[in-house]
């Protein structure tokens, strides 16, 4: 698998990129890359009083819808889980309102990053 470490790495540096990118419009990280069974969560972050749950995508190419489109409906789920998990082992963070927002990097024609930032992205029953 040689294309491995190279796709962590764009991955691992997309979130760095997403987490200063968010850090600037004032949101505050709470933790990075939370891992439980049910799933992974890019980011955690404080917007004000509100606990975000931030999924960020990176695509090199806009074919299959680009970043965005890419998380589903299964990934969704599992963000939604990953978040309960999260909830039920930090009760500090209990009683605050919550959101899913997912932020898509892409390259532009300028050879730089394009940010689209979706907050309230889909939502838990």
């Amino acid at each position: 698998m040689p294309f491995l470490p190279r796709r962590k790495s764009r991955g691992d540096q997309a979130e760095a990129d997403a987490e200063q990118w968010l850090g600037e419009k004032g949101l505050r990280l709470v933790t990075r890359n939370y891992r439980c069974r049910q799933g992974e969560i890019d980011l955690v972050m404080l917007d004000h009083d509100c606990l975000t749950f931030i999924e960020v995508r990176w695509r090199q190419h806009q074919s299959h819808g680009g970043a965005l489109a890419s998380v589903d409906y299964h990934k969704q789920q599992r963000l939604i889980q990953a978040a309960r998990h999260f909830l039920a082992n930090h009760p500090a963070h209990q009683q605050r309102p919550c959101r899913f927002d997912v932020i898509g990097l892409e390259p532009d024609n300028n050879h730089s990053v394009s940010y689209q930032w979706i907050q309230n992205a889909f939502y838990s029953e």
